[in-house]
């Protein structure tokens, strides 16, 4: 597929090499004929024992630009191995996408890491760690695309489908034209030609091709068309020719140009090229917006990022173009970014530059209302592959839609596949950290459960050393969240997710209090610790001052579920025994009662009683001058745990 995502078409001549030398290998490299000058350097490098870095690196692209991963990965590995942290750019990129290719991703990370850490670009590097991280969460879901490869595909290149009103228009090698007889020296295949087909809604499948547009078919490349939302104006790519000949510069590359014009009854009428088309570089790969407005297109114009960049230029509603916009360093590297397709504010595009899964893969990146784009992201298997990965188009419900690929189980070089797309799975990360409710430290192994209406479960994970979580859950929920851990209270929080998909929820925090800062231990009972509960002389009426107490008991008793108490009330020694008998066993009540009134299970209180003065805890007995303070310590109540 290399043949044509570079954008250039070269002119060569075949050379015969019975016993090939050095110099007819470099020519047939120069010449573009990469499929003969493979087999060249294959034979010539058998018997040079230390070949030049330049003879390696043209070995190796030979293989590269005809798609021959395993054999290219052979001679940039050795190209590593001469040259190491010296390798260039390109080069890099290339000896990693070969990897790739073939699979060894471990190896391909780690130089990867490499390379990174030696060009010391610490966007890069970001860039790096979150399309992998994409990429290894994408490699965990479910994928929501379903694809198929087409009967109408043949043993050569069919790649590259649009959608053309109920139809589909693809370009294709097929050797059924006049010119059959001339091959493009690239990989010996015939040109490529526009094709028009037919398209069953039921399976996708494409039936009935013709040549499209017949008039226009030339005997070199016509290929990546599109067209506006009525099907009446159509843009393509094609070779540069005047006068029926390819205009050529001293290095016998032909560029492409972008031709636009009016699709009359099956012709092309009133064809002309758009005013950035140069003799001097390429343009195509032309994707025109459904309103019109915009023209995205792929360019090896100076002044870009990498091999091959994507632009766009607006267009005004009498037809004037805007001068071309590069997309920026955000969607363009130092590699080939190409095929590129808009649809309903979104951008897909085929690029070997970002991180992917090996050579062209299709990214996703939606268009912003300032002419930005967001982060670049990779659509995973099955779109994706190890190999050439590209011509992503999809229908404006966002449910089918056509890809090209040139992976192993295919029947040609590249075929088009037709894939059906599911609805996306709508999910929101909820995230923030819980903490000890006395030391304001951060806790760790935090269980945090997500519940839904039904108290089914939703999710569930545990706090790292930072004492943070992060849990995904279903857009457009009512989330109950509960955080415990083992001899700490619970604690319980309620969030209502949005639909906005992948977004975030943030500082859901919990607090828990360690069951051991609650409570006072003494020869061997436990007590809730609490203040002296303070009532009114000679009544037992709840007051604020109660209240305040009695809440930390409430707390507990929620917070720990399971704890059963009994609750003891004693006055001190002024007044009559039995009154203070009574009075005190009406105070217990009278807190049970309000404990009870907050929604406390009853059952969970065992005993309210009062003993009255009857277990002073101090000198202060009947007949023994006290000062008020020292009666005041007698006149409590305790909360005792008998379970927990």
């Amino acid at each position: 597929m290399k043949k044509i995502y570079i954008l250039s078409f070269v002119l060569s001549f075949t050379l015969g090499f019975a016993q090939t030398n050095l110099k007819k290998a470099d020519a047939l490299f120069r010449d573009y004929s990469y499929l003969d000058a493979s087999k060249a350097y294959e034979e010539i490098l058998q018997n040079i024992k230390n070949p030049s870095a330049q003879t390696i690196k043209n070995a190796a692209d030979s293989y590269y630009f005809i798609s021959d991963a395993r054999n290219a990965l052979k001679w940039y590995r050795k190209l590593y191995e001469v040259q190491g942290n010296n390798l260039t750019d390109i080069y890099y990129l290339r000896y990693i996408q070969t990897m790739k290719a073939v699979m060894d991703y471990d190896e391909a990370d780690k130089i990867t890491k490499e390379y990174l850490n030696k060009k010391g670009d610490k966007n890069e590097i970001n860039r790096y760690v979150a399309q992998k991280a994409q990429m290894d969460s994408l490699a965990k879901a479910k994928s929501l695309y379903t694809i198929k490869n087409l009967d109408i595909n043949t043993s050569k290149s069919d790649f590259g489908a649009a959608f053309f009103q109920d139809k589909i228009v693809f370009a294709s090698a097929r050797d059924t034209t006049k010119f059959s007889e001339k091959l493009y020296s690239w990989n010996n295949q015939p040109f490529l030609s526009l094709y028009v087909a037919e398209r069953n809604p039921a399976d996708g499948s494409l039936f009935n091709e013709t040549i499209f547009l017949p008039n226009v078919m030339t005997k070199y490349h016509e290929a990546t068309a599109s067209f506006d939302a009525s099907g009446k104006t159509i843009y393509y790519s094609t070779n540069i020719v005047k006068k029926n000949k390819l205009v050529i510069d001293q290095d016998k590359v032909n560029n492409f140009q972008i031709i636009k014009g009016a699709v009359v009854d099956n012709k092309l009428d009133n064809p002309q090229k758009v005013f950035f088309d140069s003799d001097d570089y390429s343009v195509g790969h032309p994707s025109l917006s459904d309103d019109g407005q915009y023209l995205f297109f792929a360019s090896d114009m100076p002044g870009g990022y990498g091999e091959t960049d994507l632009y766009y230029v607006k267009i005004a509603n009498d037809g004037t173009m805007s001068s071309p916009v590069n997309l920026g360093p955000k969607i363009n590297t130092i590699g080939n970014e190409v095929f590129p397709f808009y649809r309903n504010g979104v951008l897909y595009f085929s690029s070997d530059g970002h991180y992917g899964w090996g050579d062209l893969d299709v990214y996703e990146s939606n268009f912003l209302a300032d002419g930005t784009f967001t982060t670049p992201k990779n659509l995973g298997a099955p779109i994706n592959s190890n190999k050439d990965d590209f011509a992503f188009i999809i229908d404006k419900a966002d449910s089918y839609g056509y890809v090209s690929s040139n992976r192993a189980e295919g029947k040609g070089d590249d075929d088009i596949y037709s894939f059906t797309k599911g609805k996306p799975v709508c999910n929101q990360n909820i995230s923030g950290a819980a903490f000890d409710r006395k030391t304001k430290l951060p806790l760790t192994d935090v269980s945090i459960m997500a519940y839904n209406s039904y108290s089914e479960i939703l999710g569930e994970t545990k706090t790292n050393y930072d004492g943070k979580y992060a849990i995904v859950v279903p857009c457009g929920k009512v989330v109950k969240m509960i955080a415990a851990k083992p001899n700490y209270s619970s604690d319980e929080k309620t969030v209502e997710t949005t639909m906005e998909n992948e977004g975030e929820i943030k500082d859901v925090n919990f607090e828990l209090s360690n069951y051991d800062d609650l409570v006072v231990k003494k020869k061997g009972v436990e007590k809730v610790d609490v203040n002296p509960i303070y009532f009114d002389y000679d009544k037992f009426d709840i007051t604020p001052l109660a209240i305040e107490e009695l809440t930390k008991v409430v707390f507990i008793m929620k917070k720990f579920p399971n704890i059963r108490i009994k609750i003891e009330s004693h006055t001190d020694s002024r007044g009559k025994d039995a009154y203070n008998l009574k009075l005190s066993d009406n105070r217990a009540k009278s807190t049970r009662d309000y404990i009870v009134s907050q929604d406390i299970d009853p059952s969970r209180i065992e005993s309210a009683i009062g003993y009255g003065e009857s277990r002073i805890i101090n000198k202060c007995k009947n007949g023994v001058k006290c000062t008020e303070a020292e009666h005041l310590v007698n006149r409590r109540s305790d909360f005792i745990i008998i379970q927990k």
